[in-house]
């Protein structure tokens, strides 16, 4: 079993910045694969990256590729998303999820994930 809580959503101005963070608690031996998704109103929940559990390998979706980017820190057990360059249609809630892999399988598609944090927004204005 794993437990994900996210943290630091919040405001910014287009072309700003800022930094999302996944506490990830794990309960069994294995270190999962964690990837970041969003969702805005009325649409679709988006995958954005994942990464594997060695953070060593990461799949970026290409609405966010060179914009963003992950990162890991198993002795802190967690995983950050630094979100730059940031755009209105950035607006959305942010989730982390985790596979119960350390690869990633399919890093980009929700159907792959178990286990959800809560969500963070994130508001961008022009």
């Amino acid at each position: 079993q794993v437990q994900l809580v996210e943290s630091g959503g919040g405001s910014a101005q287009a072309g700003g910045s800022l930094r999302l963070s996944c506490e990830v608690f794990v309960f069994t031996d294995t270190n999962p694969c964690v990837g970041w998704f969003r969702q805005a109103p009325g649409k679709e929940r988006e995958g954005l990256v994942g990464i594997t559990a060695s953070g060593r390998s990461s799949e970026y979706a290409s609405a966010v590729k060179g914009r963003f980017t992950i990162s890991r820190d198993n002795a802190r057990s967690t995983v950050d998303l630094q979100m730059d360059s940031l755009k209105p249609e950035d607006t959305a809630m942010y989730y982390c999820a985790a596979q119960q892999y350390s690869h990633c399988a399919n890093a980009l598609s929700s159907t792959y994930y178990n286990q959800w944090g809560r969500g963070t927004q994130v508001t961008v204005s022009s």
